[in-house]
């Protein structure tokens, strides 16, 4: 079954993985947590994912930067050290004999809870950390030929329901945009914002390529404010700023959209991946325009130097 931007060829290798629970190294059938796990009762906890090239994986700064951001937003105590964390994922990718086409998911709960209930004083033991790593690459057709977006009608959580900054592992309302986008033969849902603007993807950051008032190719992304800050994300719009292409953070409309040169969304699977269509109507000339081949060329050459610059613990 496709899975739009996550869409991946099955590798017989990961029968065989070994995954990271709590300290352990366990073959993948008996990689289990409790079913008093917070995570599994309330889908309480953070999560990371990472992709790995020549054995590192990228913007791992960053990414721990944002997982100890979350659980201390939610009062989770992680229980290790980021150098704990790091030498996890690289045991974890040592033994599983991995160095390039690899996904890794790092995700923390709250731990064991002595009940099933939501307050976070019921949990009685340390946090539950898992670590999975797959032999997982995107489908080179997604990254030439792109994918198609479907505008749901589910929108964007604001700040004080729930915080779209926070990578928590409650991610209902980003399912439910993503079941009504592949109900409607979409790849992936594009999400509008409590007011209507164009906020972001169910599990990627959404881009267009609009036209400046001088003319000129413009990139141009959401304010911010209704989605995750995405590292990904962060990336291409410093990758615009280091190479003078015009890309700023803004409101727009479907209509922008639509009437757009190209567009993209950007992910930390995938990374740069065009968008040839959004409900219904093909973007551009339906095919990856030159400005997203441009930018994936340029994120790919800072993955490198990234991973270039990393000795493993």
């Amino acid at each position: 079954m496709p899975l739009g931007t996550h869409d991946f060829e099955d590798d017989p290798r990961n029968e065989r993985i070994l995954v990271w629970v709590n300290g352990e190294l366990v073959p993948r059938e008996r990689a289990v947590v409790s079913v008093f796990d917070a995570g599994f009762v309330l889908g309480d906890g953070v999560w990371e994912g990472l992709r790995v090239r020549a054995g590192h994986p990228a913007f791992l700064e960053r990414h721990l930067d944002r997982l100890f951001e979350g659980a201390k937003a939610i009062v989770l105590d992680v229980g290790r050290t980021r150098c704990e964390l790091t030498e996890a994922i690289y045991s974890t990718l040592r033994a599983n004999d991995m160095t390039e086409g690899v996904h890794v998911r790092l995700m923390v709960t709250r731990g064991v809870k002595r009940t099933p209930y939501q307050d976070p004083r019921a949990s009685i033991g340390p946090a539950t950390i898992v670590i999975i790593a797959e032999h997982k690459a995107p489908l080179p057709s997604t990254v030439t030929d792109g994918i198609k977006l479907f505008t749901t009608h589910v929108r964007r959580a604001a700040p004080d329901t729930l915080d779209p900054k926070l990578n928590a592992h409650s991610k209902l309302n980003d399912i439910t945009a993503c079941i009504q986008a592949y109900t409607a033969g979409a790849d992936e849902a594009l999400m509008l914002d409590p007011h209507g603007f164009v906020a972001t993807c169910n599990s990627t950051h959404f881009f267009i390529v609009g036209v400046s008032a001088d003319g000129t190719p413009e990139v141009l992304t959401s304010d911010g404010r209704y989605c995750l800050a995405g590292i990904t994300r962060a990336n291409v719009l410093a990758i615009c700023q280091a190479h003078g292409i015009p890309a700023r953070e803004t409101t727009f409309s479907l209509t922008d959209v639509y009437v757009a040169r190209e567009a993209f969304v950007t992910g930390t699977f995938a990374g740069v991946v065009p968008v040839r269509c959004v409900d219904g109507l093909i973007i551009g000339d339906g095919r990856r325009g030159p400005i997203v081949e441009n930018l994936q060329a340029l994120y790919r050459d800072l993955v490198a130097d990234d991973v270039a610059a990393r000795v493993a613990p």
